[in-house]
């Protein structure tokens, strides 16, 4: 993604099911669910940058000694470092007891992340500062082990406020800029009314119905209950991604179904989807069951997931995102006037590439088909060096753009930092005849259009072709999102500016005015959540007036290379990914009521000019 968001945590969940001395027996070391949850963690990298943290749960602990750990990092590599931490905590164990891997009980009484029940946390900050203290799992402590809770998830809420008045806590400032906060304190509220109420067992399943029903968001939590339950869920809509395996030895949940599968080196059909609303509940003995929690609703899975956050080493994923290339060909092919031998095709690097092969696989389908009718018009009228040079025509691809990792923008002036901002990508210099190619480069997104502009355009005009095209394989974004992605902005997206742009054009800047003034009402009367009000601003223009105001928009001043621009669209994005049809920030249509009022939050913020998120 030229445009890098923030987004997406991940999740990885281990519950062992047997004795530490059965794992150092079968698999040789009794630190097996610690390097699983490693791997599980390592394997879904792709979806934490901003800190890590992991808890255990020991099991059948003598009364007095400690259950619960936890362990977070905010370090540039915060998995490495938590478990480089756990790593010098054996080997101080090793220099007392040399050979403490060799006896599990004992390894198990003094190192402190030994349990059977583990959760690891990859974050990425969409809400609230980014130091350990934000950093998953959150915990919660008591003397009675089945009122203690560690909680992880990827997610965001769009009602903390309410969540905190329903439990009637007053929420300090901390508590106020983290929606994990206000999910936590609304679980155990009614983990603990269970526990006081139970005369047997903990009614996991009781406490998540109460709770789950009143969170609005997408999410996929993951808890650890110091009685030794435990549980995974997944909302009602199926917004975030959740899978689990399970067998005699394990059960594990992860936020990709490939991390699974290749940390337990597993096959495809052995890694299961948990459903919308469902949650996977593991009681204290290993017995484990599946739940309807909430009541499931249209499935609304995150259709940028398949574009670009999950690892596209999934099998689905890769053939979907090999989909979206090939969808569009035929777009393509108009805009270079069916002209092959002129133009070369590339991509951005690096999340564009797998997209990119299926849009080269597209233009080899055009390419076969019409090297088939030549030779089939031919008759007998060829010989061999006529029909080798049709045989062996080819689709002219280049690594046109390639990313200088190096480049780090350490100027704040604005002239000299737009200067250093154009050199982030590099170019190949030779591969393009200047004025006769075009030259046709995907993404797999365009965000916010500003190093396209600024760095990608530049260079890429620096080749002189006869024109430049930068396709899109996801829609345009024209709404923030509230379930995870760090898209809270109106103005940050190119095409929403662009629609502003074209109201202008036309000399009707007060309808702009009008929108917001209908949304100044809605907010006046408590009713932002009632409708999306800025579907208006879109109503009036078709894609293609947007996306060619776009490529206006990404035309550096004074470029003579004409710039234009191509994207997916809905109904294409939808025949790609069918299971995955979460496409609120390219439509406007929340699966949630608050989704509603995050987006006319937006644009009441950007009338108003606060630079502040939207929920």
């Amino acid at each position: 993604m030229s445009d890098p968001i923030k987004h997406e945590c991940g999740l990885a969940f281990i519950r062992l099911r047997k004795p530490f001395s059965y794992y150092q027996q079968k698999y040789g070391t009794v630190m097996y669910g610690l390097n699983k949850l490693y791997l599980l963690m390592e394997k879904q990298h792709n979806r934490g940058q901003d800190g890590a943290g992991i808890a255990s749960v020991k099991l059948n602990v003598e009364p007095g000694y400690p259950f619960l750990h936890r362990l977070r990092s905010a370090a540039p590599q915060a998995i490495a470092d938590i478990f480089r931490q756990v790593g010098e905590e054996v080997n101080e164990l090793e220099k007392y007891q040399p050979d403490v891997k060799s006896h599990p009980g004992l390894l198990k009484g003094h190192l402190n992340f030994m349990g059977e029940l583990l959760l690891g946390h990859l974050r990425y900050g969409t809400q609230g500062k980014n130091n350990v203290e934000f950093c998953h799992p959150f915990i919660k402590r008591n003397t009675i082990p089945a009122r203690n809770l560690a909680l992880a998830g990827n997610f965001n809420l769009v009602n903390t406020e309410e969540l905190f008045d329903l439990v009637n806590i007053n929420p300090g400032p901390f508590q106020k800029q983290s929606d994990l906060a206000a999910m936590m304190e609304v679980l155990h509220h009614f983990l603990v009314k269970e526990d006081e109420q139970s005369q047997t067992q903990l009614d996991v399943v009781s406490v998540l119905k109460k709770a789950a029903r009143l969170f609005d968001g997408g999410y996929h939590i993951g808890g650890l209950i110091g009685n030794g339950d435990s549980f995974v869920m997944r909302d009602e809509h199926g917004i975030r991604p959740s899978y689990y395996y399970i067998d005699k030895d394990v059960i594990v949940a992860a936020s990709e179904r490939a991390a699974i599968r290749t940390t337990f080196n597993v096959g495809e059909n052995e890694v299961k989807e948990l459903m919308p609303g469902q949650a996977l509940i593991v009681k204290a003995n290993g017995d484990y069951s599946i739940e309807q929690i909430l009541e499931p609703k249209e499935r609304k899975a995150c259709s940028f997931e398949r574009i670009y956050f999950s690892r596209g080493n999934d099998e689905k994923i890769y053939k979907e995102r090999s989909q979206l290339g090939y969808n569009l060909s035929d777009a393509v092919l108009k805009a270079i006037d069916y002209d092959l031998k002129n133009t070369i095709f590339s991509f951005i690097p690096n999340t564009a590439e797998v997209a990119f092969y299926g849009l080269l696989k597209g233009m080899e389908d055009y390419l076969n088909k019409i090297k088939v009718e030549r030779i089939l018009s031919w008759g007998k009228d060829y010989d061999e060096e006529k029909l080798s040079e049709m045989v062996n025509r080819k689709i002219r691809v280049e690594k046109i753009a390639i990313k200088d990792v190096k480049m780090r923008t350490f100027i704040t002036e604005d002239a000299s930092r737009n200067e250093m901002v154009q050199h982030v990508y590099d170019i190949t210099y030779g591969t393009v005849r200047k004025g006769v190619d075009t030259l046709v480069v995907i993404d797999d997104s365009i965000v916010r259009g500003t190093t396209l502009k600024e760095s990608i355009v530049t260079m890429l005009s620096r080749l002189e072709p006869k024109k430049i095209i930068i396709i899109s394989s996801a829609p345009q974004i024209r709404y923030p999102d509230c379930y995870g992605i760090d898209m809270s902005k109106m103005g940050d997206f190119i095409a929403f500016r662009a629609a502003i742009e074209l109201w202008k054009d036309k000399g009707q800047e007060n309808c702009v005015d009008e929108i917001y003034h209908q949304c100044k009402e809605l907010a006046r009367t408590g009713q932002l959540n009632s409708e999306n009000i800025t579907k208006k601003l879109y109503k009036p223009f078709t894609a293609q007036q947007i996306s060619d105001k776009i490529a206006q928009l990404i035309t550096p001043e004074g470029l003579k290379v004409p710039v234009h621009v191509i994207y997916q669209t809905i109904e294409s994005l939808h025949s790609a990914c069918p299971t995955n049809t979460g496409d609120w920030y390219f439509t406007g249509d929340y699966p949630t009521n608050g989704g509603n009022k995050v987006v006319n939050k937006a644009f009441l913020n950007y009338m108003e000019g606060k630079n502040v998120r939207g929920y």
